[in-house]
């Protein structure tokens, strides 16, 4: 870890990125992000971080570089245990809890895998996300993207997905499928709409209540696994959500980083639950630290930069549905 006693310089911008299309959850449509980059210098080496604002909790890209540049300015000296301790959780955390882990590599002359004691990296089946749109559009959208994915992750609304779920298997019938409801089934039969995706193959339902909700779930026996997403932000939360879940999808800007990350993984594998690692629409350099942990995942979701028009240089490689590390 980088040691707190030598002073750090630290920066951040925010830059946008276009989407290519649009981008369609329930809560809208997106046609571009704005991510937070931090560059982290110990005046020999330099760290570089990426994060994705939240903006389902009201962060943007300005209000991370604010308070990156608000903490640096009050802690010249600082590590990664610092940021746990004296920085909240989002955005601003993860740019730069990335920043210092990429610093630290550099320092240290060592990969992301090796410095965190994580596995070696393998290339990994990731999830190609079809937006939501009417069936006849999805279905489409998954036949086009079939010869390419063998693992695809459809956004939901509550409203009309049976018939959305049946269009993607038509379209895409030897994928494999899992679903992001997006908080949308509150008032919903749980058990018995997962047991109707279940015909179609779902293996895996992302968040179908509301964060804050998880007792909607109690007693309900859903033939397929239920994963926590915006239920699940810190290693803290893991006990009041194992009763409800089999699952849980860790993303660096939800943690606050991939120090915390690993802390929830760490402890969501004590509670017997299965890890999804995901990621908000990002550039490659966001999904360079959320891959290394990802490793250790049954399940993959990081196909951020695909969805933009354009990635950064020295971008991960996807190829046949796998990501894997660039050169």
């Amino acid at each position: 870890m980088t040691s707190a006693a030598a002073p750090l310089f630290v920066s951040a911008s925010a830059e946008r990125w276009a989407v290519k299309g649009s981008f369609v959850i329930s809560r809208g449509a997106k046609t571009h992000v704005d991510v937070v980059v931090c560059t982290v210098s110990d005046g020999t080496h330099q760290g570089v971080g990426e994060a994705t604002p939240i903006y389902y909790e009201g962060e943007t890209a300005e209000s991370c570089v604010a308070a990156i540049e608000g903490f640096a300015a009050a802690h010249r000296q600082f590590d990664r245990l610092t940021l746990l301790d004296q920085m909240p959780r989002g955005a601003a955390r993860n740019a730069l809890d990335c920043a210092l882990w990429d610093l630290e590599c550099r320092q240290h002359d060592q990969p992301l895998w090796r410095h965190a004691f994580l596995p070696e990296p393998q290339p990994l089946t990731s999830a190609f996300t079809i937006s939501l749109s009417d069936p006849a559009q999805m279905e489409a959208d998954a036949r086009a993207a079939a010869d390419t994915h063998s693992l695809l992750k459809l956004k939901l609304s509550g409203d009309n997905d049976h018939e959305r779920v049946a269009a993607v298997h038509r379209g895409a019938p030897e994928a494999r499928l899992i679903v992001d409801a997006n908080e949308s089934w509150n008032d919903l039969d749980i058990a018995a709409e997962a047991a109707t995706l279940a015909q179609w193959g779902v293996e895996l339902i992302e968040q179908p209540v509301s964060a804050g909700q998880d007792h909607l779930l109690a007693g309900v026996r859903s033939p397929v696994p239920l994963c926590a997403d915006e239920s699940c932000h810190t290693s803290a939360d893991i006990p009041a959500l194992a009763p409800y879940y089999q699952a849980v999808n860790i993303k660096l800007d939800k943690a606050g980083g991939l120090t915390e990350a690993i802390r929830i993984a760490d402890a969501a594998e004590q509670a017997g639950l299965k890890l999804m690692v995901g990621c908000m629409l990002s550039t490659s350099l966001a999904i360079r630290p959320a891959f290394a942990l990802a490793q250790r995942a049954q399940w993959v979701d990081l196909d951020g930069p695909l969805l933009l028009a354009q990635d950064r240089a020295n971008a991960m490689q996807f190829t046949g549905g796998e990501v894997m590390l660039g050169a």
